[in-house]
């Protein structure tokens, strides 16, 4: 078994329809308090359109699930308030965050997209791993 370094940030990446979404958790030490189970990760998202087509990105859906699995799912309409248009090559980014009363847990999703003709179709979000320090992750 090895030991996951902590310090070394991870970055998960999932391609669909020739977009990209990169996340990047970062567990924030300063914000959680293990004293009462809160911990709290900070992710930092990019989505990038390598397609030849303009898309907008109107509402996304989460399944957060904590070490002990319990499931909690989140749906709204687009991302930190915006419903950004993606022309081909644009890249869009933001940071958003989760909190866990457990010191681990995953998060994965899906964006709902529309094309230039209003046509709906999903992106996946990859599946991510949110690992403190106290969480003890291992990868066999």
């Amino acid at each position: 078994m090895q030991m996951l370094d902590m310090e070394t940030p991870t970055s998960y990446a999932l391609m669909t329809r020739k977009i990209e979404v990169t996340v990047e958790p970062v567990y924030l030490q300063r914000e959680s308090n293990t004293e009462v189970g809160r911990h709290v990760w900070a992710y930092t998202i990019r989505i990038t359109n390598f397609s030849d087509e303009t898309v907008r990105l109107m509402s996304r859906h989460w399944r957060i699930t904590d070490a002990n699995g319990n499931l909690q799912e989140i749906q709204g309409d687009g991302v930190v308030g915006e419903q950004p248009v993606l022309k081909p090559g644009d890249e869009f980014e933001y940071t958003s965050g989760v909190p866990l009363a457990t010191p681990s847990g995953f998060m994965v999703g899906t964006y709902q997209m529309e094309d230039a003709e209003g046509q709906p179709f999903d992106i996946e979000i990859p599946a991510f791993s949110l690992d403190s320090p106290d969480a003890n992750a291992l990868i066999n």
